[in-house]
């Protein structure tokens, strides 16, 4: 690469994060690699639209190495020579190949940049692949600090497994490393030895016996598939096969379990992944991937929402690890894991965020679909004492949004505070009916695309025919709580808000001697009359609101 193109890439990328800096309030820094990684707006990246990959590597568990291919098919979007994919600087590149000759590329960090030969004429369909090895990163932490993990089980047995949410599936593979861009459609072939099993997304098409005592497993999803979805399972594994009679008719359901679960996991797997999917269908419409169908694997951490390839660790309990969320004995009446990260088959596989400081949707939304199931098999009752129990987990640390372009996600309370936020609004609206419409439609709206929050926002306003922008803005980009501050004095009730957002107006119901009101507060004081003997008012639980006196 030449150095006035060095140079060029250099400047985007630093005029973007010097942009983002400034407009942080956390105190926050972003770096250059921070940028690179987390632009949406870079034309190196902007440039193309990607198609189609062939992901095809063995893996050597012993050296806990990996070596292949990853073929990038694509649309240019515009004419240009030079694009960026993302690999970790760890991973040696081989070589880039386009049209049978090797072509020059320049690493930044963990992005690289590749010069074609000759000017990319838009709307041209192009593919080159890249030649790739390595060790990759190992997870600290999975899936909270994402990586590989080498693991074993029952004497010594391989059982290895991928967890890489937030810290980028390019630390394993070469791809275009941002959810605004999904891939249509994925071959991924996993070479691992013959004693082994190699589970991914999507569809197993064939099996290829190798002459080195390797298998070859080709799994072809069918669907877009945001990067870190995208799994690579390796063990002994038994498989259980079954059938679930849905919307869209007949769903292949397979369990990968290890040889020594597999009683276990017919019985308990079978059960909750079952009662999952009718609940989840009744709320949000059909599972989006019949044609790739349903699978659930078993892994050496806790659980992961890859895509048709849900990743299970919680042994067969119910709760999370055994334990309840809620606080409040809903959550030990079903299985955790198997509940959460398929409902982000719908909440972040179907629907996926473009940028992950909109993390809210896939997380907030998957939350509150447990108090959803809870609903479904217990009752409303069960579902909104499961929702309101969440809220003794709530942090209010910072924004649930984080900052745009720079990969960076806001607070955890993206889970309870944001389940909470949805219960509040389902009470506004205050049909059920609307409610259930607005989610499935969504998942109609949105369906295997990927989105932005005003995207959201726009469509529950506008099926709600309520404009919940202000009540969005408060909880997703302010961490205070709204407080609803009153007086009683001489027979009137006085009452306000105290928000971030000037204009936050969101209705509420209070409870005073047994009557029920509904308010319509401000920033502005208001006032109404009420009994003499009135001093102090409650708050109606469904509402996630402080109650202060002025």
């Amino acid at each position: 690469m030449n150095k006035n193109l060095f140079n060029l890439i250099i400047k985007n990328t630093f005029v973007g994060g010097l942009l983002i800096l400034t407009q942080t309030s956390q105190g926050q820094n972003f770096t250059q690699a921070d940028t690179l990684r987390g632009s949406l707006t870079s034309p190196f990246r902007t440039c193309y639209d990607i198609n189609y990959y062939h992901l095809d590597i063995k893996v050597a568990i012993d050296k806990k190495f990996i070596s292949g291919s990853n073929q990038f098919n694509f649309t240019a979007n515009t004419r240009f020579k030079t694009l960026q994919f993302d690999l970790f600087a760890n991973m040696h590149i081989n070589k880039v190949v386009y049209n049978n000759a090797i072509i020059p590329f320049t690493r930044v960090h963990n992005a690289v940049f590749i010069t074609f030969p000759d000017s990319i004429k838009a709307y041209s369909k192009q593919q080159f692949t890249v030649y790739y090895s390595g060790n990759p990163t190992l997870a600290k932490n999975a899936p909270w600090e994402g990586g590989f993990v080498f693991s074993s089980h029952n004497n010594g047995n391989p059982w290895v497994a991928t967890a890489c949410q937030g810290i980028g599936a390019s630390l394993w593979w070469p791809n275009k490393d941002q959810q605004a861009d999904e891939v249509d459609s994925m071959l991924i072939s996993l070479s691992v030895a013959n004693n082994l099993m190699a589970v991914s997304n999507g569809k197993l098409r064939n099996t290829t016996i190798l002459n080195d005592n390797h298998t070859q497993y080709n799994w072809f999803v069918a669907n877009p598939i945001n990067n870190y979805g995208v799994a690579l399972n390796i063990a002994n594994y038994a498989k259980i096969s079954e059938s679930y009679h849905g919307i869209n008719g007949a769903l292949g359901v397979d369990f990968y379990v290890l040889p020594q679960n597999v009683e276990k996991a017919k019985t308990h797997l079978t059960k909750n992944v079952k009662q999952m999917l009718e609940a989840f269908e009744y709320w949000f419409g059909p599972y989006p991937f019949y044609t790739d169908g349903y699978k659930m694997v078993e892994t050496p951490f806790l659980g992961m929402e890859h895509q048709s390839c849900v990743a299970y660790g919680n042994n067969y309990l119910n709760g999370y690890a055994s334990t309840d969320l809620s606080h409040s004995g809903w959550g030990l009446k079903w299985d955790f894991i198997a509940v959460h990260e398929s409902g982000h088959e719908w909440w972040g596989n179907n629907i996926t965020a473009k940028d992950i400081a909109d993390m809210w949707i896939h997380e907030s939304f998957t939350n509150y679909s447990e108090g959803l199931f809870t609903e479904y098999w217990y009752g409303k009752p069960a579902g909104k004492a499961y929702i309101l129990g969440l809220r003794k987990n709530i942090r209010n640390d910072k924004p649930i949004i984080g900052t745009y372009g720079v990969n960076n996600q806001g607070s955890a309370d993206m889970y309870y505070k944001g389940a909470n936020m949805l219960h509040t609004i389902r009470t506004i609206i205050n049909n059920d009916n609307t409610w259930k419409t607005i989610l499935k439609g969504l998942n109609t709206q949105f369906a295997k695309q990927t989105v932005t929050t005003q995207q959201i926002i726009h469509y529950i306003n506008t099926l709600a025919k309520y404009d919940f922008t202000p009540v969005f803005n408060q909880y997703l980009m302010h961490n205070n709580i709204p407080v609803l501050q009153y007086k009683i004095h001489n027979g009137l009730l006085f009452y306000r808000y105290k928000a971030d957002v000037k204009s936050f107006n969101m209705p509420i119901e209070i409870v005073f001697n047994g009557i029920h009101k509904k308010l319509y507060p401000t920033l502005k004081i208001k006032k109404i009359p009420v009994n003499k003997k009135v001093t102090s008012i409650q708050l109606s639980d469904n509402y996630y609101v402080v109650l202060g006196k002025m």
